[in-house]
C-alpha cells in the first residue's frame, strides 16, 4: 500500500505529535551528556597515558558489553515498553557520570577505573541505541517518519555541536569534576523529560509479532538475523556503515591530532568534534526542509565516498581551520548516509521485528564506532596517527566501490517506499 502524502497530516511538532517534541528536548540533554563525556574521557585517558593504545581500549571497553547484550536487548525491546527501557538506559548513563565524577574527585581516575565505568556505559548503549530507533515510529505517523528521522538527526547534531566545545572548555577551566557533574545533571533531566513523552502507537502485541510466541529467544533472534540476510538491500545498508566507519573513522585519533599534530588543548579537541557535528546539522537542516525521495541508494553511496575523501584531507592537514572544514564536510556526508539508512530500515522492517533488527543495526553501528576506535588506536600505535588516518580514508573509498557491485539492489533503489514493497514481497 502506498504511503499517504505528508500533507494529509498536521505539522510534525504540533498537536498530537507533542510527544515527539518532548522526545527531541529529552534527547538534547542525553546527547549533550554523551558528547561531553566522550570528549573528557578521551582527553583524560590520553593525558594520563600518552599512548594511542589507551584510546583503542576506550572503544573496546564499550564494544564488548554491547556485543554480549545484543540478543537480550533486541528481545526485550520487542516485548517491553520501549520508552521505559530507554529511560532506564539514560538513568544508568547518569550513574556512569557519577562514578567518573567520584573517581576524579577522589584521585582514583586511573585508566583501569575509567575502563570499568565504560564497560557499564557500553552495556546501557546496547539497549538505548535500538530502543531509540524502535521508539521513534511509535511517536509519529508513518507518512511523517522520514521527516521525523531527519528532524531527530538535526536535533541530535545540534546538541553535538555545542556539547563537545562546552566539554573542552569546562575541562580546561574546572577539570574533570565540572564536566562529569554537568553530564550527570543532563542525563537526569533527559530521563525525567523522556518519561513524560506521549506514545501514540503501542508496542506490538504478542499476537501481532512475526514469530510465534512459543519460540525460544534464540529462534526469535534468528528470525531477525534471517530477515536481514534475506534482504540484500537491508544487509547492504547496514553493512556499508559498518565497514566504511570501521575502516575509515578518525574520531578516535582526534586527541592525538590535537596533542601532536595541531598542537592545541582540550578546547581544540572540543572544536574538532564540534566541526563534524556542525556539518551534520547543516546537511540535516537541508534534509528536514527538502528531504529527497529519489535515487536514495546512489545518494547514500556518494555520501559515503565523500566521507572518505574528507577524512583523507583531514588526515594530511596540519592547520586547525582546514581540519575543521574537512571534518565538517565529513559530517555533512555522514548525515546524508544516516538519513537514507535510517529511512530505508524503518520502511523495510515490520514493527514487530524492529527491536531485533535495530539491535543488529546498533551492533553494526557500535562496531563501526567503538570497534573502529580500537582499530584506529591500534593502527596509530603501530603505524603512527597520520599513516593510520590516510589508510582509513582509502579503505572507505574501496568499500564504496565494492558495495556498488556486491549490493546492486541498494545502488539501484529509487524511493524509500521501494524498501517497504520489497520487504512485503518477500
Amino acid at each position: 500500500m502506498p504511503v499517504p502524502p505528508s500533507s494529509a497530516h498536521p505539522p510534525l511538532l504540533r498537536d498530537q505529535h507533542s510527544g515527539f517534541l518532548t522526545f527531541l528536548v529529552a534527547r538534547v540533554f542525553a546527547v549533550g551528556a554523551t558528547q561531553i563525556q566522550a570528549v573528557v574521557v578521551a582527553w583524560q585517558v590520553y593525558d594520563l597515558t600518552r599512548n594511542p593504545m589507551a584510546l583503542a581500549f576506550v572503544g573496546l571497553a564499550q564494544f564488548i558489553p554491547m556485543l554480549v547484550l545484543l540478543l537480550p536487548a533486541g528481545e526485550l525491546i520487542d516485548r517491553l515498553p520501549r520508552k521505559k527501557i530507554l529511560a532506564a538506559s539514560w538513568a544508568i548513563g547518569g550513574v556512569c557520570s557519577a562514578l567518573l565524577l567520584w573517581l576524579s574527585g577522589h584521585g582514583h581516575a586511573g585508566v583501569a577505573g575509567i575502563y570499568a565505568v565504560l564497560v557499564l556505559y557500553g552495556a546501557t548503549r546496547a539497549f538505548s541505541g535500538p530502543a531509540l530507533q524502535s521508539l521513534l515510529p511509535q511517536l509519529v505517523p508513518q507518512a511523517l517518519l522520514p521527516k521525523a528521522i531527519a528532524t531527530n538527526s538535526v536535533v541530535m547534531r545540534c546538541a553535538a555541536i555545542g556539547a563537545p566545545m562546552l566539554g573542552g572548555f569546562l575541562y580546561a577551566a574546572g577539570g574533570a569534576e565540572w564536566t562529569y557533574g554537568t553530564c550527570l545533571l543532563a542525563f537526569a533531566v533527559g530521563t525525567v523529560l523522556l518519561l513524560r513523552v506521549q506514545v501514540l502507537y503501542a508496542t506490538p502485541r504478542a499476537k501481532d509479532r512475526v514469530d510465534a510466541p512459543a519460540d525460544s529467544i534464540w529462534q526469535r533472534f534468528g528470525t531477525g538475523i534471517r530477515f536481514i540476510f534475506g534482504r540484500p538491500m537491508v544487509l547492504g545498508t547496514i553493512s556499508l556503515d559498518l565497514f566504511a566507519v570501521l575502516l575509515g573513522g578518525v574520531v578516535a585519533l582526534l586527541p592525538i591530532y590535537a596533542h601532536e599534530v595541531l598542537h592545541t588543548g582540550p578546547e581544540g579537541l572540543g572544536l574538532l568534534r564540534s566541526a563534524m557535528a556542525m556539518g551534520e546539522v547543516c546537511a540535516g537542516l537541508y534534509l528536514s526542509n527538502r528531504p529527497f525521495g529519489t535515487h536514495v541508494g546512489k545518494r547514500m553511496m556518494l555520501a559515503v565516498a565523500i566521507f572518505g575523501i574528507a577524512n583523507l584531507v583531514f588526515s594530511l592537514s596540519h592547520w586547525l581551520w582546514l581540519s575543521c572544514i574537512a571534518l565538517a564536510v565529513a559530517g555533512a556526508a555522514d548525515m546524508v548516509s544516516v538519513y537514507v539508512r535510517g529511512a530505508l530500515l524503518q520502511f523495510a522492517t515490520p514493527d514487530g521485528m524492529r527491536g531485533r533488527v535495530n539491535a543488529v543495526n546498533m551492533l553494526f553501528i557500535g562496531s563501526s564506532n567503538e570497534l573502529g576506535e580500537f582499530r584506529a588506536g591500534s593502527s596509530a600505535a603501530l603505524l603512527g596517527a597520520v599513516p593510520a588516518a590516510v589508510a582509513g580514508g582509502l579503505c572507505t573509498l574501496a568499500v564504496v566501490g565494492m558495495w556498488t557491485r556486491l549490493f546492486p539492489s541498494l545502488w539501484n533503489v529509487n524511493r524509500f517506499e521501494d524498501a517497504q514493497h520489497q520487504s512485503a514481497g518477500r
